[in-house]
Formats: structure tokens, C-alpha cells, sequence
């Protein structure tokens, strides 16, 4: 998600050849910190050049192990980090001098990077020679990925003192790593990729500098230091394009807006993670080339070349991957960058008029959306009309695939197949369920031999900065060094500042079923069911934020004439269960990507019951055909995958079940 270690904040050009390629990563994380670091020290031994830590839920959310909000959710889909102790473990053998550690974390970024300088302390590593990145970028956690904790500018506060803090005394380190990534995975088009990403970059430096925290001399640096992480996707020359117009208008910007005169400081300097939202479940051997394809799009155009890249694993659509696929991943790069001639000429689009053109027309187009969202006031204050932009955009893409007009090998064209050697029980990790027995163990262990007094004390000192607006680095520091928990940091800072729930989109992207004859069948048929329209309610318990899929069924939904109940991601089972028997809903639909399912879905089924709530009960998301069974032997009545893209014959399937259950 950065550069290479030598590179941090533009301070010389990069000089791509085959004995120096961009970084290599893979995000990985899961289950223990001492588990995480196994994985890691063997990456490294592979090749990998640099670490990409992934965070579990709880994590993310600012939750400890044994927060009742974490059940299920611990070492799921990364790794749980909950005190200092973890962070010793999580890089244990790996000198924090030496690495250059990208750390994919949000809400929590200013905790996770305090942890990491208390570890670096602890080995008498001094701030300024680490190296690496927060991803920190808030506002696309409000419009797609969800693990946002607090209200839009409380969350900039602390982008901005982080930024701050490091400009002084992590130099070396990027302190926001702006990811369009999710924009693109949550509908985005290129030119809202461009323009919301760029949007909330200006928002996060102009406060900086109203701040008043970093002196003029020192804000160019601050510019630099400014990181960005994109999605590669399948169109691989519009891909090019794209990249060349980010690059084109982040010099322009830079220059005119903030008086940036040196060319380096400028440059626009970005990671890729190659798009995950095109893997399909459905033949997921194809999913190999469509990662090369997309590792393409972003290294073939010297002038607008990754600096770091990281690929998903083939069968990240079904699942965690096990080490043996992130190697796979890791080996593509490796061909690409060691065997091929791809880094050794200059720009092969260099005068290219198909090139020029499609990038002049995304930078007009950006610049266009770029505009309209500044005098909206911002990316914080225009999150709900962004998000609603976003949904419309996917509600697009999906009729689009539907309909056939967007083909997609395997999923709704060329669906013949052999049988797959790859195919197993076995072709996913795993994550064992005492994992989170064993978490709570130690985070309860952990309090009982800390110092109480001190976590007491550096927690009241917390609470007091961010009541009178000093900045929160110090505090934060201090808090990790005293013993205190990733609960306990964000509970003091929730009492503070709040906690929010971000806008759906659905409402906007709504009333489209005329482009759709299944969903327009089904609106017909449900206008004349006896009681009126079924009341389905479309819930994501647990901490899973991913809420593309479950707000296309809403939208679908509403389009097929359904009464939608959607209240956004991050409900307990007690809250949907509460919803459920109060608005006497006709079919419940649960939303889980997590890898979750086994535990959140029997929790919501025994509140169901025991709010005497008969409706049946769905469940979507990234679920094992190895769980499809256990599932329905629960009681669910209908399972469904991302294979299930119909969502014509999805909705008139949720009608026969409204139907049924009003029979009864």
C-alpha cells in the first residue's frame, strides 16, 4: 500500500527494473498474533518484500475478544490485536527498524500505529526510522466497507492529528493511505473513483492545515506523505487510463491548490489491490487469469506504475485462502516482475491516441465529479449523497449482469465446465472455533497482571485530549505503553465522541424494476397477494460491514413491490429479532461475509424463537457449499451465494416463502 521502504514521501524517483520491481504483499492475517507471525516470517522467506497486516473485525471495530459485539467475529478475516502483547507477537523476529508494514486499519488506525511505536520503543527502535502505512481513509468505510466507530468529523480529527503527529515524529511514515479500493468494489465508476478518493484527500489536508498543527515549512512533506490505494479491474486498458488521469490530476491539484512546487513531492504514489469483486465462486479456476489481467492494467504504464501491489488468491470467493494460494498470488508477481521484459522499456503507451483520449475524457469526467462534491462541502459532509450515488451505480452493474449485457465467464455465459482438480473441502482455511475461547482467555489474563492504576490514569488523559482537542497521538501512545486494550481506547473515545450509523444508498437507487422483466413479475404478483405486499426484512448481524449484496436485495426488493425493512449493517441478534416481531415481517433475509454464519445465525434463530417470530428465515454471503447443509439442518430455509445473481427468480423465490408462511 506504499512505496518501496526507500521511497516513503517521494523522496526519489523510483527506477523500475527487474532487480527492483514494486513492493510485493500479501494481506494476510488470521486467527492469533503468534499464528499471523508464522505466516508472515514464511511469506517473507518466499519473497515477499514487505508485510500487509489484516485486522479481524473486532478489531477494526474497537472491540476486545470478549466484547459481546465480537462474538463469532474473532480471527475470522484477519488478525484479533487487542494490547500490546499482540503487537509483540504479531512481529516477533521481524526488527521494526527494518520492515515496511502497511497495516489495513480504519477507525482504529491511531490505536494500531500507537501499539506499533510502543513495540518499536520496547526494542529501543526510535519513531523515526519506521516505515510503513495506516490505510486511515474513514470516509470510504461510511460509503462501502463499513468499520467506521464514530461521526464523520470526529473521525477526520483524528486523521488529522495522526497525520500531524507523523509529519513530526514518524516521518517516514504514511499516515493516510486514501483507498478508492472499496469505491470500486461498491459500484463506483471510474470517474467517481477518481473524483471521491481525491475528494477526501483535499478534505483531510485542508483540515491539516486549518489545523494549525504543522508548520508551512513542513506542509509540502505533509502532501507527500499523502499515500493512495486503488482497485485494478478487468477492463485492463481502461484500468491504464485510469491511473493515468489520477496521476495527471493529483500533479495538478497538488500544485494549484496547495502551492507545491517540487515535481517529487507531487507524485502520485499508490498501492493496488487487484479487483476481488470480478473473483467469481462459479469456476473460480478463472479467477487466475483475471488476477494477471489486473496485475497488468497497473504495471505495463511506467509513467503511472504501482508501487506496491498485492494480488487476492483465486479462491478468495469461497473463502479464507490457505497459505499455499497466497503463495500462488505472490508467484504471479514474481513471474511478472523476474521473467518477463515488462519493466524494461519506457512507457509502452506513450503516444498512443487511444490511451491520451480515454484519459483525457476520465480526467474531464473526474474533474466534473470532483467539483460537484466540493461545493457539496467535502467528502465528510456529502457522505449520504455519495453513498446513494455509489448504490445506484451497483444497482446498474448488477441489472447489467443480469440481463447479460456485462458478461462474466463462468457465471452467466460459458457455464459448461469439467470438474475442477481444485475443487475440495479442503480449498479454503479454516480458522479454528476455539480461537476465540482462547482470545478471551488471554485479553482477561492480560488485565488481571497489567497495572490497573496506570491503564486508569492514561485512559482519563485520553477522555481529557479529546475533550479539549489536543492532539490524541500522545495519549494513545502512552494508553498501549500503560497495558490498555483496543476495547478500552475506543470506549473511552466513544463516550466522547459518539458513535454513528452511516447512510444505506437504497432509498436512491430504488424504482428501477422497469429494466427488469423478473423483478417487474414479481412486483405484479406481490401487488395481488392477499394481505398486501410481503414485509421482508434484510438485516447483517454481526460486525461485517461489507454491505454491497445486502443492499442490492433491498433495492431488489423494493423494486419486485416489497415492503423492505433495511436498517443498515452491525445489528445484535436481539435487534433483529426485536425488528422482526415488531413490523410482523413476512421473510427475514441475513446478510454474512465474515465467515460467521455457523455462529450469528443460530444466535439470531434462537432470538427468533424466542420472540415467537415463525417468518422463514434466509441467509446470503460467502458461505462454504460445506456449510450449506448444516444451515439448513438449523432451520434456514433458503442459502445463497454470490452465484445467485439473479435476483428476479431470487425475489420470486423470497415471495414463494412470504406466501407459504402467510398460508400457515
Amino acid at each position: 500500500m506504499e512505496p518501496m521502504a526507500d521511497e516513503a514521501n517521494a523522496t526519489a524517483p523510483v527506477q523500475h527494473t527487474p532487480d527492483r520491481p514494486w513492493m510485493m504483499r500479501t494481506y494476510s492475517g488470521h486467527s492469533t498474533a503468534k499464528a499471523s507471525n508464522e505466516l508472515y516470517r514464511t511469506n517473507l522467506a518466499k519473497g515477499q518484500t514487505g508485510l500487509s497486516v489484516a485486522f479481524d473485525l473486532p478489531t477494526q471495530t474497537g472491540y476486545d475478544p470478549d466484547a459481546p459485539e465480537a462474538r463469532g467475529e474473532v480471527g475470522k478475516v484477519g488478525v484479533p490485536v487487542a494490547h500490546l502483547g499482540h503487537m509483540r507477537q504479531l512481529l516477533d523476529g521481524i526488527p521494526p527498524g527494518e520492515m515496511n508494514t502497511s497495516m489495513t486499519i480504519n477507525a482504529t488506525a491511531a490505536w494500531l500505529l500507537g501499539l506499533y511505536v510502543a513495540n518499536a520503543r520496547e526494542q529501543g527502535v526510535p519513531t523515526e526510522a519506521l516505515r510503513g502505512t495506516t490505510q486511515n481513509d474513514i470516509v470510504k468505510e461510511y460509503l462501502s466497507r463499513g468499520t467506521y466507530i464514530y461521526p464523520p468529523l470526529p473521525s477526520r480529527r483524528l486523521i488529522v492529528d495522526m497525520v500531524a503527529f507523523c509529519s513530526e515524529h514518524i516521518p517516514k511514515w504514511n499516515p493516510m493511505n486514501v483507498c478508492s479500493y472499496h469505491l470500486q468494489e461498491a459500484g463506483a465508476t471510474p470517474v467517481q473513483e477518481i473524483a471521491y478518493s481525491l475528494a477526501t484527500a483535499l478534505d483531510v489536508l485542508d483540515a491539516v492545515r486549518e489545523s494549525g498543527q504543522v508548520p508551512e515549512d513542513r506542509f509540502p512533506a505533509v502532501v507527500a506523505s499523502i499515500s493512495f490505494f486503488v482497485n485494478a479491474g478487468i477492463r485492463f486498458v481502461e484500468e491504464n487510463a485510469k491511473m493515468r488521469a489520477f496521476t495527471e490530476l493529483w500533479d495538478r491539484l497538488t500544485l494549484e491548490r496547495y502551492g507545491v512546487t517540487d515535481p517529487k513531492a507531487r507524485r502520485f504514489r499508490y498501492g493496488v489491490q487487484v479487483n476481488s469483486l470480478g473473483l467469481t465462486e462459479a469456476q473460480p479456476e478463472n479467477n487466475v487469469q483475471r488476477i494477471v489481467l489486473e496485475a497488468l492494467g497497473v504495471t505495463l504504464s511506467k509513467s503511472a506504475r504501482a508501487r506496491s501491489i498485492q494480488l487476492p488468491a483465486w479462491n478468495e470467493a469461497l473463502g479464507l485462502p490457505r497459505p499455499w494460494d497466497q503463495q500462488w498470488s505472490l508467484r504471479i508477481q514474481q513471474v511478472l516482475a523476474f521473467e518477463t521484459d515488462l519493466l524494461e522499456h519506457e512507457d509502452l503507451f506513450e503516444g498512443s491516441k487511444v490511451m491520451e483520449r480515454l484519459t483525457a475524457d476520465l480526467v474531464e469526467g473526474a474533474q466534473a465529479e470532483l467539483d460537484d462534491v466540493l461545493a457539496l462541502g467535502g467528502a465528510f459532509e456529502a457522505i449520504e449523497e455519495l453513498k446513494g450515488r455509489l448504490v445506484t451505480s451497483h444497482t446498474e452493474r448488477m441489472r447489467r449482469l443480469e440481463s447479460g449485457d456485462l458478461k462474466v465467464v463462468g457465471v452467466n455465459c460459458f457455464t459448461e465446465t469439467a470438474d475442477s482438480p481444485l475443487n475440495s473441502a479442503d480449498n479454503i482455511l479454516q480458522v479454528d472455533p476455539a480461537v476465540q475461547r482462547q482470545m478471551i482467555d488471554d485479553v482477561r489474563a492480560w488485565r488481571d497482571e497489567r497495572d490497573a492504576g496506570a491503564v486508569g490514569r492514561a485512559l482519563d488523559e485520553l477522555r481529557r485530549v479529546a475533550e479539549d482537542g489536543t492532539n490524541l497521538m500522545p495519549a494513545t501512545i502512552a494508553l498501549a505503553e500503560a497495558g490498555g486494550t483496543t476495547g478500552e481506547w475506543a470506549g473511552a473515545l466513544r463516550e466522547v465522541f459518539g458513535e454513528y450509523r452511516a447512510p444505506t444508498g437504497v432509498a436512491a437507487a430504488a424504482n428501477q424494476a422497469g429494466t427488469n422483466d423478473g423483478l417487474r413479475s414479481v412486483a405484479e404478483r406481490v401487488q395481488a397477494m392477499p394481505g398486501g405486499p410481503p414485509r421482508f426484512l434484510v438485516a447483517k448481524p454481526g460486525l461485517d460491514g461489507h454491505s454491497n449484496g445486502a443492499e442490492q436485495i433491498a433495492v431488489a426488493g423494493r423494486d419486485a413491490g416489497m415492503e423492505v425493512i433495511y436498517q443498515g449493517i452491525r445489528l445484535t441478534p436481539e435487534q433483529i429479532a426485536a425488528v422482526a416481531r415488531d413490523e410482523d415481517v413476512d421473510v427475514i433475509g441475513l446478510s454474512i461475509l465474515s465467515g460467521s454464519h455457523l455462529e450469528l445465525v443460530p444466535a439470531v434463530l434462537e432470538q427468533l424463537r424466542a420472540a415467537e417470530v415463525d417468518a422463514p428465515l434466509t441467509v446470503g454471503g460467502i458461505i462454504p457449499e460445506g456449510d450449506r447443509a448444516k444451515l439448513l439442518e438449523l432451520g434456514v430455509s433458503a442459502v445463497y451465494t454470490p452465484k445467485d445473481f439473479e435476483l428476479g427468480h431470487l425475489m420470486a423465490e423470497i415471495a414463494d416463502l412470504a406466501e407459504a408462511h402467510r398460508g400457515r
